[in-house]
């Protein structure tokens, strides 16, 4: 293999990563995703501490949950709540959750 085709073969790598990463199995993240709805999926909720809006989940970019999961599990993102349910997940249960969640209906968001 010449260093052309290694470079085209490791680009190509490199652009379809997060495709993969954001393939999960929606029946599975269902299955994981039964504690999200606690919070976020009631209308108008705020956590006690500290006074925050609870936002709704369903529909979101799954992109965008796996790196928000990620980070809180890596306390790149402060929320004590969220932490401890990220910690719980493996990178796979993140893919599962995300894939389930980004293919919810976006009048869930309302």
């Amino acid at each position: 293999m010449n260093l052309t085709t290694r470079l085209a073969a490791s680009l190509l790598m490199l652009l379809t990563a997060p495709l993969a990463a954001a393939q999960g199995d929606i029946e599975k993240g269902r299955n994981l995703a039964y504690t999200c709805t606690g919070c976020h999926g009631i209308e108008g909720y705020k956590n006690i501490y500290p006074h925050y809006s609870v936002p709704k989940i369903g529909g979101q970019n799954a992109e965008y949950l796996i790196a928000a999961l990620t980070a809180y599990q890596k306390g790149e993102r402060a929320h004590p709540t969220m932490r401890a349910q990220a910690e719980s997940f493996s990178a796979e249960d993140i893919q599962h959750i995300a894939a389930y969640l980004a293919s919810v209906g976006k009048e869930t968001n309302k």
